[in-house]
């Protein structure tokens, strides 16, 4: 695998961290400035935060950063996540720092750490809970009659204002930002809504200091919203503090995978064995490798033969043999014999380091979020805010009232904000995501359920996802003179001591049938097989080369049997016995139970079910047609950066692609797929790269993820039109003058009830 990535003789890759991005405009603006520049063409990243650009060489670092910086966001060099030295970092100037506080509402992250991100949510948190604090008993009081004492609008707005004018801050600072480069957000709406209940309550208050002299007063005996413009900033906090947790673990998949490594090596100088940290190593280093240890870096075995298991690169499930001059990869962990390898590969070069580029690309090339409530407010925001203002002014032209003006226009303004509105996507991911939890689907945000309603095909890796997983024996060959049951009593007695995964397995399937038989003289060749005494029986396992070696010679019929076990996607282990060849044990990684009623469920939800494993031909059509994939839907023989290529071949063809793994060759792909779903049994590297993670490991958990998330994106929509529907139809109402604010705040309340509820629907989902 060639770790040289080729652009055009004048043109490079700058990749950029940005800052203070809060939706999907923000990202297009920023794609705008940049490609201004002329032969620039940049790829910006909401959620990690980030931008790859294709760049001229005559374009400098510090002329992208200081165009990103004129949209109104901070900019710095990504950090250089595989070599020694890192990219500097340019800092931003005065007017990119104030939208790059957390209080803008989004983390800042990269690659590998969380620090920033950290930071960003527990500043979230913090917000939160003050503003839930004083916003329960300021609810309490407004709402409940029977709650209410002598003059409580006053308490009300000492409850209100720390959460309107510090929990809310965050909301505040982004739409004033926006402002400033003729934009509106989401955060728009939230400010305005917040600002106009807070203000106008406030208005009635000192206006009518008295308003609140009596108690047990209902919503309609009153005219102050203290209490939505809390409840409003609480709620959209929680909702940003959820999705910001989710969002600041963006970067782990690049920390896992790297993780993975050795942390140590033997390296062999001048005859002395001396332990080094494995980035210490250089090319050309020899070091020593003994049963159970990983390999620390890239290269090939010097001496000795051994069994490497690959499964965490290469997703293998059998072990792969080697000897002098075979190449190994680091990471990769030694199962028997003691190794010398030379290192060949190091540091950023290593098979490791280059996995770990392909997981970041793949993160750094998705679509932006695009947040279906920030498409609505980019357009609704501006209309609303010409209508209160015409409102004001017609208003104060044919009546000359200030205050029927004022009320009009303030009317306008709060049927129009956006509580319900912004509670329609966290309430709805709240409890679809808390449904899918119970169920074992872990989601990641709004945009994973964007995904699965689009998808079309569905990439299925073999190993740990349509099977166990595991080599187990699955059928005896006995030759003639021996039966099955004292076949597999000889060989895995013999097998026992062994510490090779197929000789475990064996030996398990031997120990399932009666208790293991005494063995003695046992006597191993790595890369060969095992001879020993089995009471007084010479017993001898292995490739057909250890048994010639042992005096045991294959006839042609024994060696079509062996064939024809092999074409039927077996490993197949050959036994002699006294110096007579007595049979072969086949063993197979098992499919898994439910994988062919999930793959005909995946069929019913109109996905196209493919096969793509680095298993060998033969094994992937068997596994194939047991599950019911067809043939042509098959792809063998691939290896970790060739999976990631498969999901963009199929993607250029127009294809919306899901994919689904569990081992850390899978993390490229997932991470490259439109839709990564993880196996929870796999490692973490596959889940953090993921979109979804089924934490069992029942392939019918994916059928069932793509169904509750495409549920719960249809009830967000649903939530999002009744309440843009509900506000805008009562705008040209509250203009009219047939609306006052307490109605207006009555019906706005009524809406985020109404979205709570069919929000909770999803409870019910997979209850029978």
């Amino acid at each position: 695998m060639s770790n040289d990535i080729t652009f055009p003789a004048n043109q490079r890759i700058v990749e950029l961290d940005i800052q203070g991005m809060t939706c999907a405009s923000c990202v297009g603006r920023v794609e705008r400035k940049l490609g201004k520049i002329d032969g620039v063409e940049a790829l910006v990243n909401l959620p990690l935060e980030s931008a790859r650009i294709t760049v001229p060489e005559n374009v400098s670092d510090e002329q992208l950063i200081a165009t990103v910086q004129s949209a109104g966001y901070q900019a710095s060099l990504k950090v250089d996540q595989y070599s020694t030295t890192a990219a500097p970092a340019i800092p931003g100037n005065g007017e990119s720092g104030e939208a790059t506080s957390p209080a803008a509402g989004e983390p800042s992250k990269q690659l590998g750490t969380n620090h920033a991100s950290d930071t960003a949510g527990d500043e979230l948190k913090k917000r939160l809970v003050i503003g839930a604090i004083f916003t329960v008993p300021l609810f309490i009081i407004s709402m409940i009659p029977g709650a209410q004492f002598p003059h409580w609008g006053w308490v009300a707005l000492v409850l209100a204002t720390p959460v309107v004018f510090w929990s809310a801050w965050p909301f505040h600072r982004a739409a004033a930002i926006n402002a400033r480069h003729f934009a509106s957000t989401m955060d728009t709406l939230v400010s305005i809504g917040v600002l106009a209940a807070y203000l106008f309550s406030l208005w009635q208050l000192i206006a009518d200091p008295n308003i609140t002299a009596h108690i047990g007063m209902s919503m309609s005996e009153h005219a102050l919203y203290f209490e939505t413009a809390g409840v409003v900033a609480t709620f959209l906090l929680l909702g940003r503090w959820l999705e910001a947790r989710a969002k600041s673990r963006a970067g782990d998949a690049l920390k896992a995978l790297l993780d993975l490594g050795a942390k140590e090596a033997t390296v062999l100088r001048n005859g002395v064995e001396t332990k080094i940290a494995a980035s210490e190593l250089v090319p050309g280093d020899e070091f020593v490798v003994r049963p159970g240890e990983k390999i620390a870096t890239d290269g090939f075995v010097v001496t000795g033969h051994s069994a490497i298991d690959t499964a965490l690169v290469t997703g293998e499930s059998v072990p792969v043999e080697v000897g002098p001059d075979d190449t190994v990869t680091g990471a990769t962990i030694n199962t028997s014999g003691a190794l010398l390898v030379r290192a060949t590969r190091v540091g950023a070069d290593t098979t490791l380091a280059q996995m770990g580029r392909l997981v970041s690309e793949a993160q750094t090339g998705k679509a932006p979020i695009a947040r279906l409530a920030d498409r609505i407010s980019a357009v609704f925001v501006p209309i609303v805010l010409v209508i209160a203002v015409l409102t004001f002014i017609l208003w104060l032209v044919f009546t000359g009232e200030v205050n029927s003006a004022f009320t009009a226009a303030v009317a306008v303004l709060v049927i129009a904000c956006p509580c319900a509105l912004g509670l329609a996507t966290p309430i709805g991911l709240l409890v679809g995501t808390g449904r899918g939890a119970q169920l074992g689907i872990l989601i990641r945000g709004p945009q994973v359920l964007e995904d699965t309603r689009k998808i079309d095909t569905v990439l299925l890796d073999k190993t740990g996802t349509i099977t166990e997983g595991n080599l187990a024996v699955t059928s005896l060959g006995p030759a003639a003179g021996f039966d099955e049951s004292e076949l597999l009593a000889l060989v895995g007695a013999a097998e026992s001591p062994s510490e090779h995964p197929i000789a475990h397995a064996i030996a398990a399937a031997a120990r399932a049938k009666a208790p293991l038989r005494e063995t003695s003289g046992f006597n191993s060749a790595p890369g060969g097989g095992v001879r020993a005494t089995v009471g007084t029986r010479v017993v001898v396992a292995g490739r057909e080369s250890w048994l010639k070696e042992n005096g045991i010679e294959l006839t042609d019929a024994h060696r079509a049997d062996l064939a024809s076990a092999q074409q039927a996607g077996a490993t197949s282990i050959m036994v002699g016995v006294d110096g007579a060849f007595a049979g072969l044990v086949n063993l197979t990684d098992t499919i898994k139970e439910s994988s062919a009623a999930a793959i005909a469920k995946l069929k019913a939800l109109g996905l196209r079910p493919v096969l793509l494993t680095g298993d060998n031909a033969a094994v992937a059509k068997l596994v194939a047609a047991q599950v019911g994939i067809a043939e042509e839907d098959v792809f063998a023989d691939v290896f970790p950066d060739g999976k990631a290529r498969a999901v963009r071949e199929l993607q250029a063809r127009g294809q919306v692609v899901a994919m689904v793994g569990d081992g850390v060759n899978d993390a490229p792909a997932l991470a490259q797929a439109d839709l990564g779903i993880a196996m929870g049994s796999g490692t973490d590297v596959a889940i953090e790269a993921a979109d979804l993670t089924i934490m069992g490991n029942d392939l019918a958990q994916v059928a069932q993820s793509i169904e509750l998330s495409r549920k719960t994106l249809g009830t967000i929509k649903m939530n999002l039109f009744w309440a843009f529907a509900y506000n805008t139809a009562g705008i040209p109402i509250a203009a009219l003058g047939f609306l006052n604010p307490m109605i207006a705040g009555a019906a706005m309340a009524a809406s985020s009830v109404l979205v709570v509820a069919n929000s909770l629907r999803l409870r019910s989902f997979g209850r029978k």
